[in-house]
């Protein structure tokens, strides 16, 4: 096993550099973070942005590889990115039960909800990170600002969710913490 993993990991050092938007140290830590996440009781609006985080950056990196292997079809960004972040289906399949709610206008499960929110910022912002390094010249306004302006839109999302959580399931854990009574 040991040999093997040395083997790919030789490999993946002799391949050939890409560009991509997101850089693979920032695709283990979201990976890493969402499981730490959910040991820890986080709920889970918080850790379905940060999956759809890292489903949109796994579907960057789908789109690169089909660049690389020059497969190109009409809508193909498009549709790499969709089975990408549709992918969060399997987990309803296998692992979890489809509760919808009614949040604002849409009728969907908190977690499916906010990790479709969590893939679009995702989306936005490394797309506004784009403009704004072309308006700069083609150069970043500081270092590592690929990988803070996406992680800061994240967590401002995430901090919204913990404070006001999509699921009436929070807000029944919150009632039994304080135990509001007219008793006192």
């Amino acid at each position: 096993m040991t040999v093997l993993l040395s083997l790919a990991l030789l490999l993946a050092l002799s391949g050939k550099a890409l560009a991509n938007p997101a850089c693979a140290v920032c695709t283990v830590a979201v990976g890493a973070s969402l499981e730490i996440a959910r040991y820890y009781g986080v709920d889970d609006c918080v850790v379905g942005v940060w999956a759809g985080a890292l489903l949109a950056l796994l579907g960057y990196w789908l789109i690169l590889w089909f660049e690389k292997k020059n497969w190109n079809f009409a809508g193909r960004d498009f549709w790499l990115m969709a089975l990408s972040v549709g992918s969060i289906g399997f987990m309803y399949i296998s692992e979890i039960p489809y509760s919808p709610q009614i949040i604002g206008v849409f009728y969907l499960d908190p977690l499916l909800f906010s990790t479709i929110l969590g893939a679009l910022t995702f989306i936005y912002v490394s797309k506004f990170y784009q403009y704004m390094k072309a308006k700069n010249g083609g150069h970043a306004h500081f270092p590592f600002e690929k990988v803070v302006i996406p992680v800061l839109a994240l967590t401002l999302l995430s901090v919204y969710f913990n404070y006001y959580p999509l699921s009436t399931n929070n807000m029944a854990d919150v009632g039994e913490l304080y135990e509001f009574s007219g008793d006192k």
